[in-house]
């Protein structure tokens, strides 16, 4: 593999030059301002997974950041691999916190991630449109999933997920029309990708953060496993 070859993948760029992306590089910054302000409500507050969520998150933007700048190999694994990262820790925070499952379970639900994505991606590559995109549309229907099956034991928990899932379906939508938008609108959509992607990750810290407190605070009802 040719780690320093070039990828030239959205609109905006148009060169191989470093600032050949300057609104999708700079709006990487509301992924740093999400995380800070995640940062200041989450700590103090004895939330382990969701402080290593806040650092992934501020990470995310760092690697986007390489990627929109160098737009080379390396650069897309150093944007990819933190976005993995956090669906990872989620999963496991979700699974060892909110459903309570012993941490072998949890991780082991955890790990079914990569058979389900392998699974769903091929499928949502058919959806016209959507493109590489497909390689995220599982995403938010896991994440409907695992909503409509907590509605009745934690229903807030379920309803803020289901907003963070309509929130990525439609950053999805933005990074879907980058390319077929390009003519008529040159910079493409590519930033609003970033803008909201920082907005769903940095309310799903907070779902998370909400649930854990109405959890401790013993307004949650739930079955231990």
């Amino acid at each position: 593999m040719d780690w320093m070859q070039e990828i030239d993948s959205y609109c905006e760029r148009l060169s191989a030059a470093y600032w050949a992306e300057p609104i999708n590089a700079i709006t990487n910054a509301t992924f740093l301002i999400s995380a800070f302000i995640m940062w200041r409500r989450v700590r103090g507050q004895d939330m382990p997974l969701a402080m290593g969520l806040v650092l992934v998150l501020g990470i995310i933007g760092v690697g986007s950041y390489l990627f929109h700048t160098h737009a080379q190999v390396w650069a897309a694994v150093a944007d990819v691999t933190p976005i993995l990262l956090f669906i990872l820790i989620y999963i496991f925070a979700v699974n060892k916190n909110i459903w309570r499952m012993p941490w072998v379970y949890a991780l082991g639900g955890t790990i079914l991630f990569v058979p389900y994505a392998a699974a769903t991606v091929p499928v949502f590559q058919w959806v016209p449109g959507l493109g590489s995109s497909a390689a995220y549309a599982p995403v938010p229907l896991l994440i409907l999933i695992y909503a409509y099956l907590l509605r009745n034991r934690q229903p807030q928990f379920a309803r803020d997920m289901t907003i963070g899932a309509f929130i990525l379906i439609l950053s999805i939508t933005f990074r879907s029309l980058d390319h077929p938008i390009c003519s008529q609108f040159p910079i493409g959509t590519h930033f609003m990708w970033h803008i909201l992607n920082a907005t769903m990750l940095g309310w799903m810290i907070e779902v998370y953060r909400r649930a854990l407190i109405r959890m401790r605070a013993g307004a949650v009802k739930y079955p231990a496993l």
